[in-house]
């Protein structure tokens, strides 16, 4: 059983979408950052970086419980542990790795700043609006070329694709029209379709 420490954020639903994927029995557990539960004593001892997510693995590598924080190093252990969604080959594997790094260093980041400046910041920063909306919309342009040479950004369906999608999925956050990027749109359908992934963003509850 893996207990999954999440709340309704993109790097949250990475993980519950993966473990949906991967068919693995897991228990979520709300983690309320907007109350600062990230903070609390007993969740620092799971992710000492005291963000969301975390998981504990009872049956860890070595049949011990296991505790893992970090939503892609996550994704890479879920995906060792079942064998899914990183490709056998060390071709196949090292171009799921390369954009799922892509990920964690640019669309996270960047489209989480952007969220800041359009929505939460308690001034209008023009500054700050047009440089992170300016970088978000050339992320999508990256991976609208990408997908417009595969199905999926690492060739076939993977913990990229994973990593990816739930940021997608809030591109009206971004102010951006998927109608502009068709592979991207094309992609983001196709994986919307699938019931795991459905589940998996719908947690927590």
């Amino acid at each position: 059983m893996i207990d999954l420490y999440t709340w309704t954020t993109p790097n949250g639903r990475k993980v519950s979408v993966m473990l949906e994927e991967c068919g693995l029995a897991y228990t979520a557990h709300k983690v309320n950052i907007g109350q600062n539960e990230q903070f609390r004593p007993e969740f620092l001892a799971i992710s000492p970086n005291n963000r969301i997510p975390a998981i504990v693995d009872s049956d860890g590598p070595d049949g011990k419980p296991f505790h893992l924080f970090e939503s892609g190093a996550i994704l890479v252990y879920l995906a060792g542990k079942t064998g899914k969604f990183l490709p056998a080959s060390a071709r196949g594997k090292y171009e799921a790795l390369q954009w799922l790094m892509w990920q964690m260093g640019g669309v996270g980041p960047m489209f989480g700043q952007a969220h800041h400046f359009l929505r939460a910041a308690p001034e209008q920063v023009p500054y700050g609006i047009k440089r992170y909306t300016d970088e978000a919309r050339r992320l999508y342009g990256v991976l609208d070329r990408r997908l417009a040479e595969a199905a999926y950004m690492a060739g076939e369906y993977s913990i990229a694709d994973i990593a990816t999608y739930p940021w997608i999925a809030r591109h009206e956050w971004h102010k951006v029209d998927l109608a502009e990027f068709p592979n991207v749109k094309r992609w983001y359908d196709a994986i919307g379709r699938r019931p795991a992934v459905a589940r998996g963003m719908a947690v927590p509850a």
